[in-house]
């Protein structure tokens, strides 16, 4: 699951991020094997000026390709901090690009919801501290299911 619960002495930190199939190494081969697959056709005509001419569509495209990998990587830099310790829970969330939002409430009073006919399956929430924020928007229904049970137990210990 793309999340991870760090646990010390005072406090426990969950730390939430969208799923990321790619990693660094299969971004060099995907970049690799796409250059090769686009220099193959440049072998038929190598040797003449239509050559140079699909070189360059070749680069472009390769660079699009890039580009976009590039700029998905930055949005995958999304990620939320939930915090509990025995005075206060708090939420972070931290986009890509723009202000961190949070949230904080007092653990006494903070519930867990999750919602079946929510604005998605298996809608997440915390609510206290006078508003409800949604947790793990990125996360699959399942994901959040799971979590929830989770949250359960870590906010109403037996």
């Amino acid at each position: 699951m793309p999340y991870q619960w760090t646990d010390t002495t005072r406090e426990k930190t969950l730390t939430l991020w969208p799923h990321q199939s790619l990693t660094p190494g299969g971004f060099t081969w995907f970049i690799g094997a796409t250059a090769l697959m686009l220099t193959l056709p440049l072998f038929a005509v190598l040797g003449s000026p239509i050559a140079w001419v699909l070189m360059a569509f070749f680069l472009a495209a390769l660079w699009g390709i890039w580009r976009a990998i590039m700029v998905n990587r930055a949005h995958r830099s999304l990620h939320e901090e939930l915090t509990l310790t025995p005075d206060t829970v708090s939420l972070q969330h931290i986009p890509h690009r723009g202000p961190v939002l949070e949230w904080q409430a007092n653990p006494h009073w903070v519930t867990v919801a999750l919602r079946k006919d929510g604005p998605v399956e298996n809608y997440l929430t915390l609510r206290g501290g006078g508003r409800e924020v949604e947790l793990g928007a990125f996360l699959t229904p399942a994901e959040r299911e799971g979590l929830y049970r989770e949250l359960q137990g870590m906010l109403r210990p037996s």
